[in-house]
């Protein structure tokens, strides 16, 4: 809550900054994203090498089965919630962005440095390397590289928890000031408020469609099994994070009857790689974003999909801490949809706003998984 807090802060800073038209100051800011954005750009496929490789790694420790009926389980529920999310999203969002302001002419102001910080590498080089050494390293069972890839991670993690996260304020407010300057920033506040509530709503269609699903697949009552997990949703909203919230998700998950070597497997693994609530935040804020920022135009259905698929991919490398999932996911939005420093510290400031809503989801579906995999498997051992 307290990054909210910040985060707010830079927002109504930078609008404050660029309405008052102090030139050296506002270009200051925009500096200051400029950079800072050159910089996260760098650090994605980072990102996405050590927390992929290391997270897949790990996968050779359950049993082949319950592995792949989580994964395949988790991935579906993503890929799902993000194609459902796009569809909500552009029926509603291009309307609301259609009565926006077009930016006053010659109002735009640019940043005194233009400096290039090239990544060492292209983010689907680093995902197929991610996924080369990961699943190497889980068949040979190589402690040394297991150990290097951890290290590794736990150096990204701590670049992103001490450096990323503290600066993002300041990221945010040079994006604002610069939209402030143009004179389009309260449509741009408008239509992101509107995103903020339908994202929320579509939070909740799909744990319900869920749950759903579960109840008639396992023959009991959905809304019995969704009531119980309620105190993870509460959880995953407090903490902000996935990782923190497993032990509520796998104590409710109990609670619904999921045999406990089922549960203790499938429920730390899915809150690894399974982020419906996060996908769809991301889908509706891009497909807003999209619709705001002038040069985009939103994406038909058939040119979204194969962005919604390397989401629900590149969520494995979504760090466990509060705004993780956008920091992997942001890398996918400039290779495949072009998105700027503009458009990337846009989708920062939404996703963070309701960061915790999406989490709640996420460990929320968590248990919906837990049941699907524990049906399926009984199957096998009855």
């Amino acid at each position: 809550m307290k990054l909210i807090v910040k985060l707010i802060a830079g927002i109504i800073l930078g609008i404050i900054v660029g309405l008052i038209g102090i030139e050296w100051l506002t270009r200051s800011l925009i500096t200051f994203s400029d950079l800072f954005g050159q910089f996260i750009e760098f650090m994605i496929p980072l990102i996405i090498l050590f927390f992929i490789a290391s997270g897949v790694s790990k996968l050779g420790q359950g049993s082949g089965r319950l592995v792949g009926l989580t994964v395949g389980t988790a991935y579906t529920s993503t890929i799902l919630a993000g194609i459902a999310a796009f569809f909500i999203a552009t029926l509603i969002m291009p309307m609301v962005a259609s009565e926006r302001s077009a930016p006053e002419e010659g109002s735009a102001l640019e940043g005194y440095i233009d400096l290039a910080i090239d990544p060492l590498m292209g983010v689907i080089t680093a995902l197929v390397l991610a996924f080369t050494f990961g699943i190497a390293m889980a068949k040979l069972n190589s402690e040394t590289l297991i150990r290097m890839f951890d290290e590794g991670k736990s150096v990204v993690e701590l670049v992103i928890v001490k450096v990323i996260i503290p600066l993002l304020p300041f990221f945010i407010a040079g994006i604002f000031a610069e939209l402030a300057s143009e004179g389009t920033v309260f449509d741009t506040l408008r239509v992101f408020g509107v995103v903020l509530v339908v994202a929320i709503a579509t939070h909740w269609a799909w744990i319900i469609l869920q749950y759903t699903a579960a109840g008639l697949y396992i023959g009991r009552n959905p809304f019995s099994l969704l009531k119980t997990m309620i105190p993870a949703y509460f959880t995953g909203l407090g903490t902000m994070s996935s990782a923190a919230t497993i032990p509520v998700t796998l104590r409710q998950s109990k609670q619904n009857n999921v045999r406990e070597e089922v549960a203790n497997f499938s429920v730390p693994l899915s809150a690894t790689i399974h982020l419906s609530g996060s996908v769809i935040t991301i889908v509706s804020c891009t497909v807003a974003v999209m619709a705001v920022l002038d040069g985009y135009t939103v994406p038909s259905f058939f040119e979204m999909l194969p962005v919604i698929a390397m989401l629900g991919i590149i969520m494995i490398a979504a760090p466990g801490v509060p705004g993780g999932a956008i920091m992997a996911a942001i890398g996918i939005l400039g290779s495949m949809l072009g998105f700027t420093e503009a458009a990337i510290a846009l989708m920062i400031a939404l996703y963070m706003a309701q960061d915790s809503f999406g989490t709640a989801a996420n460990v929320t579906g968590d248990g919906a998984i837990a049941l699907f995999v524990d049906k399926f498997t009984s199957k096998f051992n009855g």
